[in-house]
């Protein structure tokens, strides 16, 4: 049966984006394909430098979507990406394209291939708790104490994170759940060869076969991140995030704010982090946003691995399309 979509994911600065514009290149001979990226900081106008946001030649050479959909100050949540992913896929296959979806935000890809079971919505009060508790204890404490209830949740949250933190903690005493309980599997239900109608359950890891671009040797991942924060270092990142806080209505609390990058640098133009420590701050939350990324890569058996760091990557990548396409 024909893939319903093909995905490409790894961890930042893996060369996802190249690759998935060869790919479409690739499948112009058989009728074209278009791109839906699954990037939670891509989503967001205005921060294209801080993102590597793909270039406007790039967004010309093949159609991209859900980019550049939300101004910084409103939220986009993963139910919402799922709802607009599917609706993506479902307009791009009535045209007779191939939909490859291509990012490295896990819990996005997590959110429409498997659904998320309605959660508890905020509650003001215990938030408001959980802050207070978090002011004298700090966030490490608050993490180690998510870690005893939900640890499947804090083993791929960064222990500064505050704000999923603070969610996941506020999720477990609303419900008495974890949060990871929510996160809940619909592949059993889900019949892997039926036609794909219009609700998010309907996709399948099993025609939705995914791509991992995972570096067989770490320090070539940690070199290519470098070369990125320096690259948009060079590239006027610290006057993007200027321009940012110039609009007087964007906060550092924000989650487009809080982004890897942008925090660090809102932070040292507030003055809190010294400018001179802004690259390697900024390069090691790469890095561990990298490391979170694998570490959640890993925990999909569905996935096919190719060495992000190997000699004959696009070869082997276009060598997986065929393959994929040649299962209709």
């Amino acid at each position: 049966m024909k893939p319903h979509a093909l995905a490409i994911t790894g961890p930042t600065a893996s060369g996802k984006t190249g690759l998935a514009l060869a790919m479409a290149e690739h499948l112009e001979a058989q009728g074209g394909a278009e791109i839906i990226s699954v990037d939670s900081a891509l989503v967001f106008k205005g921060m294209n430098i801080g993102t590597a946001k793909p270039s406007a030649q790039e967004l010309a050479s093949v159609p991209h979507h859900l980019i550049d959909i939300r101004d910084p100050l409103n939220a986009y949540s993963a139910a919402e990406f799922a709802q607009d992913a599917l609706a993506c896929i479902l307009d791009i296959r009535s045209r007779g394209k191939m939909p490859i979806l291509v990012g490295g935000t896990m819990l996005y890809f997590k959110a429409l291939m498997e659904g998320l079971n309605d959660m508890p919505g905020a509650d003001a009060v215990i938030r408001a708790v959980i802050q207070t508790e978090a002011e004298k204890s700090g966030w490490p404490a608050m993490h180690a104490l998510l870690s005893q209830v939900d640890p499947l949740t804090a083993a791929r949250l960064a222990p500064a994170d505050s704000q999923r933190i603070s969610r996941a903690l506020e999720v477990f005493r609303i419900s008495g759940k974890p949060l990871s309980s929510f996160h809940q599997t619909n592949l059993a239900s889900t019949d892997p060869s039926a036609s794909l109608p219009a609700n998010s359950n309907a996709l399948h890891w099993a025609n939705v076969p995914l791509l991992s671009l995972e570096p067989k040797d770490r320090s070539w991942l940690h070199k290519r991140i470098e070369q990125r924060f320096d690259d948009m270092l060079s590239h006027g990142f610290l006057d993007e995030v200027k321009g940012l806080r110039a609009r007087g209505d964007l906060t550092p609390d924000l989650p487009a704010m809080r982004c890897v990058g942008y925090r660090q640098a809102w932070e040292a133009l507030d003055g809190t982090l010294p400018l001179s420590e802004l690259r390697d701050r900024g390069v090691f939350a790469t890095r561990q946003l990298a490391k979170r990324q694998i570490t959640w890569l890993r925990s999909l058996p569905q996935r096919t691995v190719l060495e992000a760091d190997g000699q004959a990557v696009l070869k082997q990548a276009l060598a997986w399309v065929e393959s994929r396409m040649s299962e209709a």
